[in-house]
């Protein structure tokens, strides 16, 4: 079960439900028995001793705020949980095809139905599509997207209407979202899968990782690949993975060349 409370995995990327482990459930009543002991301590206190000394008011006070900051807190977390509630509708009309009036079609497997008025809602391109010649008429026209297969379009389509993804579908996917959430001006996704890619970077992956930055255009993942590579140079250069990567993309092999210069220079001059 993902814990809401103790689950390792980021906010951004949780399943949108309020589940609670039983070690978290007692932690929780705990500490809210014990603020409503101190409570109603202070409560008996004001009442027996109106006049109590400044360091037990202010120590009064303190709880007090507290108490009002938890309330205040747990008022913004249920309305959050009531608008997540609402808008999860969206998923559900698109898992049951209710109403759609647009066909997406993937590069290879059965097209998706979907909404032309979310889809234009959330990429300019889309948009853009939709109001082109050939999609205004009739309902049930196509788009295509032949850079995706099917799963990685449901995924997509997936994000679009619920703004997150369970994260075994961003891990499978993640590459492919990344250059689709690009080409189509996507820039939630964008920052989403760029998180995911930076959490997620280590010396397996750093070469994919540099790559996608590379199509994307994305600086921040691409400076922090390169630091990576530099930093577990024997792992990555020496791999297998190398010799396929430096022959396809060798102007990112030169980079890295001279990342690898920069720092044993560097290096030499600390000695």
């Amino acid at each position: 079960m993902d814990c809401s409370v103790c689950s390792p995995v980021p906010i951004i990327l949780r399943p949108h439900r309020n589940t609670i482990c039983p070690a978290c459930y007692e932690g929780v009543r705990s500490i809210m028995s014990f603020l409503n002991k101190l409570e109603l301590d202070k409560c008996i206190d004001n009442k027996s001793n109106a006049a109590a000394p400044p360091a037990q008011s202010n120590s009064s006070k303190g709880i007090a705020n507290a108490l009002k900051w938890m309330k205040e807190m747990k008022e913004i977390e249920e309305g959050l949980n009531e608008k997540l509630a609402f808008l999860s509708e969206l998923v559900v009309a698109f898992r049951d095809g209710v109403h759609t009036d647009i066909q997406v079609k993937p590069g290879n497997g059965p097209a998706i139905p979907a909404h032309r008025a979310l889809l234009a809602s959330k990429s300019n391109i889309f948009k853009n599509m939709l109001e082109s010649d050939g999609c205004k008429a009739p309902p049930n026209d196509t788009i295509c997207l032949p850079e995706l297969n099917h799963e990685e379009l449901e995924s997509l389509l997936e994000f679009l209407y619920s703004g997150s993804l369970p994260i075994e579908k961003i891990d499978k996917h993640v590459y492919s979202l990344s250059m689709a959430a690009d080409k189509y001006e996507i820039p939630f996704l964008q920052k989403f899968c760029e998180q995911r890619m930076l959490e997620s970077l280590d010396s397996s992956n750093v070469l994919d990782v540099l790559e996608i930055s590379e199509v994307c255009s994305n600086q921040l993942l691409k400076e922090t690949a390169l630091n990576l590579v530099v930093k577990h140079m024997e792992d990555v250069i020496f791999s297998t993975r190398y010799d396929a990567f430096a022959f396809k993309n060798p102007h990112l092999s030169v980079q890295i060349t001279r990342a690898l210069l920069i720092e044993m220079k560097n290096r030499k001059s600390v000695d």
